[in-house]
């Protein structure tokens, strides 16, 4: 049970790592001050969930690792974060968009994680859920304005919608893993989120006058340590100073 349960943690912990870190990429370059510091805020959220993650997997585990080691010394077929995470941010419209597939996700998940029998898993969802509502309303807003806004943000936004459609299915990929801990009821069974989901999500696009693709093709690989080879100029900037100064501490 510890080794599906730290792969487990270690799954989402990775998904907030690296999709922090991708928006920690807008500090500085925001379309305005104040969505520049929102951002910031939101990529400091997933920092710390994914630290709260860390260390509960570090504890699992029992081998003496910790926090920084589980996120910075790892390499990249060790990461089982979601495809869509690491997709690059592109402009404003692409990052929006890939953090409200994510979000809607995420609130759902972590409201089901509440009812995990593992008590340190409720507390860390419990957490994550009151940030996770917010980033929602936040991502949510800004697809609603976009797609219902100038021609030019339409198109843009829709085209976002487009190319990152056939990364969501791999928000709901179970494997052996999840039926081990879905059985002992530590994790929710995602195959019970999917429709509210899709409806959340429908809901959004709709008012946002956006059109879901009917390109069924859908990549993943993610959970099983396959990405795609924007993972490793990601891992390339976030590992720097460990690797170049080992154990080094603010």
């Amino acid at each position: 049970m510890s080794a599906t349960l730290f792969e487990y943690v270690l799954r989402i912990g990775d998904d907030s790592l690296i999709l922090g870190h991708r928006l920690s990429e807008w500090c500085g370059r925001g379309p305005i001050l104040e969505e520049d510091i929102a951002m910031t805020n939101i990529a400091l959220d997933l920092v710390g969930q994914a630290t709260n993650l860390y260390d509960y997997a570090a504890e699992i585990e029992g081998k003496g690792r910790n926090a920084d080691q589980l996120a910075f010394l790892r390499f990249d077929r060790e990461y089982k974060n979601l495809l869509l995470v690491e997709q690059p941010n592109g402009d404003f419209g692409m990052t929006m968009m890939r953090q409200f597939l994510f979000d809607a996700f995420r609130k759902l998940f972590f409201e089901s994680l509440e009812q995990s029998s593992d008590h340190q898993l409720r507390a860390i969802a419990s957490k994550s859920l009151k940030e996770t509502k917010y980033h929602l309303r936040h991502s949510s807003e800004w697809v609603i304005r976009l797609g219902d806004g100038t021609e030019e943000s339409k198109i843009r936004v829709q085209e976002a919608l487009d190319t990152l459609w056939r990364y969501t299915n791999e928000l709901f990929y179970q494997d052996d893993i999840d039926q081990e801990l879905i059985q002992n009821g530590i994790a929710p069974d995602l195959n019970h989120l999917r429709k509210d989901w899709e409806n959340l999500v429908s809901n959004v696009l709709n008012e946002a006058t956006l059109e879901i693709p009917n390109n069924n093709w859908q990549h993943q690989g993610g959970r099983k340590g396959f990405h795609s080879e924007h993972l490793g100029k990601i891992l390339a900037e976030l590992q720097y100073m460990q690797r170049a100064y080992p154990n080094m501490e603010w």
